[in-house]
C-alpha cells in the first residue's frame, strides 16, 4: 500500500452536509476504508463543531488536525467564500501521526510554548521528521511560543516546523484550531510525522525595501513605538500618500516591515523575514507586529511586488524538487497568506498563480492548504514565522 492520500473539498452551506461531503470525496479517491489520520481546514460562515463531527463520523473517528483560515486551497481550486471545506484523508503504513492540542487558559505565549512541548514529547519518536502547527491567529505573540516550544524539546529531537495561524474571514474577531472532535479557539494544534517519509519545502515572500534602513529606538514585546526617535506610525506616513488613518486597511496590506535575517540564514531565501503590522495605537503612536523585537533592532519598510511573488513561487519549486532528487510527493500542503488572496489578486490571477506552481510539482497530487494570518517554516535550519508569504510543503 504504502501511502494513500485523498482530497475532497465541498461548498455546501449546511455545516454537516459540507463535511460529510468533503470526507466522502477525499476517501472514495483512493477506495479507503478508514483513514490513519484527517487534515481539516474550512472558512468559519460553518458551524465549526456541526462540521468535525460529520468529517469525523465518516472518517470512522480517525485522528484529525487543522485549523480555520480564510479560504481553502486544493488542487486546481481556490476558494475563499464563507462556506467551504478541504479534507485530506490519509492511509500510511510508512508514516505515522501524533497530534496534541494545548489550550492557551490565559497563559503567556511562553508558557503555552513550553506546554506544547511537554505535550508533544508524548508522541516524538527517534524518526520522526517533521512537525505542523496551527495556532490561534488572533490570541498569540506566535514567535516567542515557538522558542519556548523549540527550547522545551530535547536538542536531538527538535524538528522542522510547518504550518500556519488559523485566520477568519478578515474580521479579526475568533478562529478555530481543531483537534479530533473539538473546534476551540485560544488553542494550539501539533501534529508529529514519523517514520521513513521525508519533507521537502520552500518559502517566498515577494516583498522589496522601499527605503533605507531604519532603527527601533523604542519598544515593548511585539509592540514599536518609535522609530528613529519618531513614532513609529510618524515614521511610516513618511511612505504614504493621504491620510494614514483612513486608508490604514489597505496600506497594510502593502506596506510592511523587514528584518534582515544573519547572512548565513539567506542562503536560499531572501534577505528579509517579513512583519505584517497587525494594529496601530493612534494615541501611542505605535504598531503591533507577530514577534517580539528589541531596540536597536535595524528594520526596513518594504512593499509588495507581484512579479516577486511569480520568480518566488518559481525558486519555490525549483528548491522543493532539487530537495526530493527525482522522487514524486506523496502529498503537499500549502499555507498562504491572507494578503495574498483575493485582496491583492483577481480570481484568474490566483487560480494561474496556483496552477503554475501546482504543475511545477507533479501532476493531480493531493493537495490541501488554507489562507492564513501568519505562515511557519524554516529557514536554513532555524524555524520562522513569516508574512505575506507562501509556504510549500512537499512530503515524499
Amino acid at each position: 500500500m504504502a501511502t494513500a492520500v485523498g482530497v475532497g473539498f465541498s461548498t455546501q452551506r449546511n455545516s454537516v452536509e459540507a463535511g460529510r461531503e468533503a470526507a466522502r470525496a477525499a476517501m472514495l479517491q483512493v477506495a479507503m476504508a478508514r483513514p490513519d489520520f484527517v487534515f481539516v481546514f474550512a472558512t468559519v460562515g460553518h458551524e465549526q463543531q456541526a462540521l468535525l463531527r460529520s468529517v469525523r463520523e465518516v472518517t470512522g473517528g480517525a485522528p484529525l488536525s487543522g485549523c480555520s483560515g480564510e479560504g481553502v486551497i486544493t488542487w486546481g481550486m481556490v476558494d475563499e467564500s464563507n462556506f467551504t471545506v478541504a479534507v485530506m484523508a490519509i492511509k500510511s503504513d510508512e508514516m505515522r501521526f501524533g497530534n496534541v492540542s494545548v489550550n492557551g487558559d490565559g497563559r503567556s505565549a511562553r508558557q503555552v510554548g513550553r506546554a506544547l512541548a511537554e505535550e508533544t514529547y508524548r508522541v516524538l519518536a527517534p524518526d520522526s521528521f517533521a512537525c505542523f502547527v496551527f495556532a490561534d491567529g488572533l490570541a498569540f505573540d506566535f514567535e516567542p511560543l515557538l522558542r519556548a516550544f523549540e527550547g522545551g524539546l530535547p536538542k536531538d529531537q527538535r524538528l522542522p516546523v510547518f504550518g500556519g495561524l488559523s485566520a477568519d474571514n478578515w474580521i479579526s474577531r475568533k478562529t478555530y484550531q481543531y483537534h479530533n472532535d473539538e473546534a476551540s479557539s485560544g488553542t494550539v494544534s501539533c501534529v508529529i510525522l514519523s517514520g521513513t517519509a521525508q519533507v521537502a519545502w520552500g518559502v517566498n515572500h515577494g516583498c522589496t525595501p522601499v527605503g533605507t534602513k531604519r532603527i527601533i529606538t523604542r519598544c515593548k514585546g511585539n509592540v514599536i513605538y518609535e522609530i528613529d526617535g519618531i513614532p513609529a506610525l510618524e515614521a511610516i506616513r513618511e511612505y504614504v500618500e493621504g491620510d494614514l488613518n483612513h486608508h490604514w486597511n489597505k496600506l497594510s496590506l502593502n506596506l510592511c516591515l523587514g528584518f534582515r535575517l544573519p547572512q548565513h540564514l539567506q542562503t536560499g531565501y531572501n534577505e528579509y523575514v517579513i512583519r505584517y503590522m497587525m494594529a496601530k495605537d493612534d494615541r501611542a503612536g505605535s504598531v503591533t507586529i507577530q514577534s517580539d523585537v528589541e531596540n536597536g533592532t535595524e528594520l526596513w519598510i518594504t512593499r509588495r511586488d507581484k512579479e516577486l511573488m511569480h520568480e518566488g513561487l518559481k525558486s519555490t519549486t525549483e528548491r522543493i524538487t532539487g530537495q526530493m532528487g527525482g522522487r514524486p510527493p506523496k502529498f503537499v500542503l500549502q499555507f498562504e497568506c491572507v494578503g495574498r488572496g483575493r485582496v491583492l489578486f483577481r480570481e484568474q490571477e490566483k487560480l494561474e498563480l496556483l496552477t503554475q506552481l501546482q504543475t511545477r510539482l507533479g501532476t493531480a497530487l493531493p493537495w490541501i492548504g488554507f489562507y492564513s494570518y501568519g505562515e511557519i517554516a524554516p529557514i536554513s535550519g532555524c524555524n520562522y514565522l513569516h508574512n505575506f508569504s507562501a509556504v510549500v510543503v512537499s512530503v515524499y
